[in-house]
């Protein structure tokens, strides 16, 4: 790296630095005012509240890191232009991507340091807070009223086509990790019921990969008929060949803003021989997260031209035009998302059209620079 490479890099990780850390804080500050006072009101103490906002806070990188990194590339390079600072180095013989060439291996280093949060750290940060938010409701609740509901979710169907099996849970409680009120109903290969096991407790162990049922009566039906064949009670049964996991179960009726990268990839494998309707927009998210990884090059490609191109006022005016650049890239990203979960096109298109969208955009800009 020559001296302007070394210079260029240390304005621009300087600048980067400030914005992670103010970004960052303002995100941390509509998350103290979201749920603070319900955390107060519920009596968590301080410490698991700091232990809460830390765990919290590394989901935050995912929207941090590329709106901090146009922002100050925009900064820099603009700043640098309107000093003729960049001027005078091209004229000495070096194209835009000499110039510029520091910018682009920090872009592929954020390209990697990408991939690992969206794989690693942002996935662990969602699940690890949303888990001690869930304990501290627990706790909250189990004090107010012992032997209480303890966080239950009710009325949850799943329907487990590839094994032609459907469930029913009238309520299941996330922290006994129980099911009440089951129903299990097995099919043949045309959607009739075979048998249907009702009991008033399920429980399934993660090791055995088993559901073992308690207070029950098994059914078996005459599928052609569709009349009632035999009838067995039973105190306890266990059952190796259902294997659904009811953590599962709880995703499918999240909102695919809310789970994590790891559980995206678990639904999306799952589900993909089915066909569910349900899966598209789960299929979206995952897919938008993996072509987010590209974003830091593709930031770049659209910041050299737009600030290098004709900018001679205050670099405070690329700022304010990035912000259209990205409130522009929101709206085209949640189009592609409301058209992917409609199936009016593929989830994985959708996830890439913002994306194709910017790199056209980097690609008029680099074609209007002389």
């Amino acid at each position: 790296m020559n001296l302007f490479d070394r210079y260029l890099l240390r304005e621009w990780l300087i600048m980067f630095g400030l914005l992670i850390a103010a970004t960052t804080g303002l995100l941390f500050m509509t998350a103290l005012y979201d749920n603070l006072r319900d955390l107060i009101q519920i009596g968590v103490g301080s410490g698991d509240i700091l232990l809460y906002y830390a765990t919290l806070a590394p989901s935050y990188l995912s929207v941090v890191l590329p709106l901090s990194m146009l922002l100050s590339l925009l900064f820099v390079l603009s700043k640098l232009h309107r000093n003729n600072e960049l001027t005078a180095i091209r004229s000495a013989g070096l194209n835009i991507f000499a110039t510029t060439r520091a910018l682009w291996l920090a872009g592929l280093v954020l390209c990697g340091v990408s991939l690992l949060l969206n794989a690693k750290v942002v996935p662990w940060s969602v699940e690890a807070s949303r888990s001690l938010l869930e304990s501290f409701e627990m706790q909250a609740e189990s004090k107010a009223k012992p032997g209480g509901s303890l966080g239950l979710v009710s009325n949850v169907a799943f329907d487990n086509q590839p094994q032609n099996r459907m469930w029913f849970i009238n309520r299941y409680s996330r922290f006994a990790q129980k099911a009440y009120g089951v129903t299990v109903s097995e099919l043949d290969n045309q959607r009739r019921e075979k048998t249907r096991i009702m009991a008033r407790e399920g429980v399934y162990d993660p090791v055995s990969h088993a559901w073992t049922f308690r207070d029950g009566r098994e059914v078996w039906f005459d599928p052609e008929q569709g009349e009632i064949m035999r009838t067995v009670s039973f105190t306890e049964k266990t059952i190796g060949h259902f294997g659904e996991d009811p953590t599962l179960m709880m995703l499918i009726d999240r909102k695919p803003t809310l789970l994590s990268f790891n559980e995206l990839q678990r639904i999306t494998d799952y589900f993909s021989s089915e066909h569910n309707p349900k899966l598209v927009q789960y299929e979206v998210r995952y897919y938008g997260l993996l072509a987010d990884t590209l974003g830091p090059l593709i930031i770049i490609a659209i910041a050299i031209p737009f600030a290098v191109s004709g900018m001679r006022v205050s670099p405070a005016v690329g700022v304010s035009k990035s912000i259209g650049l990205f409130f522009a890239y929101y709206l085209l990203s949640s189009a592609a998302t409301l058209l992917g979960g409609k199936g009016f096109i593929e989830p994985l298109w959708a996830a890439l059209m913002p994306n194709l969208a910017m790199i056209g955009l980097a690609a008029w800009f680099f074609g209007r620079m002389r």
